[in-house]
């Protein structure tokens, strides 16, 4: 999650260009891009902004057109004020001030809660999801600018310093690091949160039809203005071609998506932004993993730690989650999934 000022401004964006975007995050709603136009007795409203170093896609159903604007408006200043909340681009955000101080008192609820599902899915995964890798990201960044990649003991120094077990929260106000020099990203699930909260406050003005996806990770509520489920399409981590992508029916669900693909340091994909916490290097067997839970945030957090995990290890994880579903690509293209995933 980029939230680092000017990185996209909301004008200046041509339809071209938000189409190339949003097909970089992995998982599509087609209604939200190839040229859809609502013909049914709702009323459909459309919107694409960049948010959170991606673009942020919506379309609204509702009795009235204003009501579905006035939905996105109130929907967008939300998830704007928690992103800048948990970004560790902005300087004077909470979770910034708890990486440079080592403490947080009177952290925000909501910080508190993307803390909270952060540390149980460490837990949950044995450490394969991990924010605190916020220090080997950076060194990986590294890499666009030298073209080398890091020596292999700067990596082990800086592994001392990932291991979610140093992230405490106290008194449900409090979040710190019981290690010096412990730093941590949230993108890997605040993407997903925020989302999350997007829809709550669409369905508090009754908007119970909706899709909203930032990044590939996103939420189909409701029905499309026609009364169909909505239909999501997942891409082949190797064709930026949409007419290969697989597509699935969903309502009322939350699918993420993370693969090599989306931001990588080396052409041939082998570095990438998920990193290992174990190794502190990129995963080297999956190249995409698409999750369906319950809520975007835990989806989103599943995504990456199946991304670190290997495949059938992943769908043994899935499989014993309730409501939890999953469907792998490998690098050679393979496929592995959930029982339930495509049903």
């Amino acid at each position: 999650m980029n939230n680092s000022p000017g990185s996209a401004a909301r004008k200046g964006f041509s339809r071209r260009r938000l189409l190339q975007l949003a097909a970089v995050g992995g998982v599509v709603g087609t209604l939200g891009y190839l040229g859809w136009r609502p013909k049914g007795k709702l009323k459909a409203v459309r919107h694409s902004q960049p948010m959170m170093g991606t673009i942020v896609n919506m379309v609204v159903c509702g009795p009235d057109e204003d009501l579905c604007r006035r939905g996105i408006d109130d929907c967008i200043k939300r998830m704007e004020a928690l992103s800048q909340m948990m970004s560790t681009y902005v300087p004077d955000s909470p979770l910034s001030e708890l990486n440079r101080t080592g403490i947080l008192d009177n952290a925000p609820t909501e910080l508190v809660e993307v803390f909270k599902l952060a540390i149980e899915l460490s837990t949950l995964t044995k450490g394969a999801f991990d924010p605190t890798v916020l220090p080997l990201v950076g060194l990986f960044k590294q890499l666009k600018k030298t073209g080398t990649l890091p020596e292999e003991q700067k990596v082990k120094e800086i592994l001392q310093l990932v291991d979610y077990r140093h992230i405490v929260v106290e008194n449900g106000t409090t979040v710190r690091y019981s290690k010096p020099g412990i730093s941590v990203t949230l993108d890997a699930v605040a993407k997903g949160y925020i989302v999350d909260q997007g829809i709550e406050v669409l369905q508090r003005l009754e908007l119970n039809n909706a899709f909203v996806e930032a990044g590939g990770d996103l939420m189909a509520v409701g029905h499309r203005y026609d009364g169909k489920p909505w239909k999501i399409g997942i891409r082949n981590p190797r064709s930026d071609d949409l007419k290969k992508m697989t597509t699935i029916e969903m309502s009322n669900r939350a699918i993420a998506t993370s693969g090599d693909y989306m931001q990588y340091f080396t052409e041939d994909k082998k570095m990438h932004h998920i990193i290992d916490p174990r190794t502190g290097f990129s995963p080297v067997r999956t190249a995409s993993s698409s999750i369906i839970a319950p809520t975007v945030a835990r989806a989103d957090g599943l995504a990456t730690a199946t991304m670190v995990l290997d495949p059938d290890e992943s769908i043994a994880l899935l499989e014993a989650l309730p409501d939890c579903e999953g469907y792998l690509i490998d690098k050679e293209l393979n496929r592995y999934q959930t029982k339930g995933f495509f049903s």
